[in-house]
């Protein structure tokens, strides 16, 4: 009613963009989730729902605002079977770059 509604992770059929990491190696992104405004558990659960959804070796970019969901992501990707590549913080946002193994 309000614009409320819950928000969907970006899917398509190629890479949604490519970001340069911190190691100088360049990594397409698979799946995009935006997490903007949502607090715990809803951005672990988007990322596990993300990573349940890419192949192997792909790369989800999970933004979130919460420094809760910032802490709690990582610990997470063992039982995943996802590796965290990188996580920054921007002025308004963190960007986790995450790898499914």
């Amino acid at each position: 009613m309000f614009g409320f509604g819950k928000k969907e992770e970006e899917k398509s059929s190629g890479p949604v963009g490519e970001v340069l990491l911190e190691n100088g190696s360049s990594v397409k992104i698979a799946q995009r989730v935006d997490c903007i405004g949502d607090s715990c558990p809803r951005p672990q659960l988007m990322t596990k729902k993300a990573l349940g959804s890419v192949a192997s070796g792909e790369v989800i970019e999970v933004l979130v605002d919460n420094p809760s969901s910032v802490e709690a992501i990582p610990p997470m990707l063992n039982g995943l079977r996802a590796t965290l590549l990188e996580s920054r913080k921007t002025e308004r946002r963190w960007e986790i770059y995450i790898q499914k193994n």
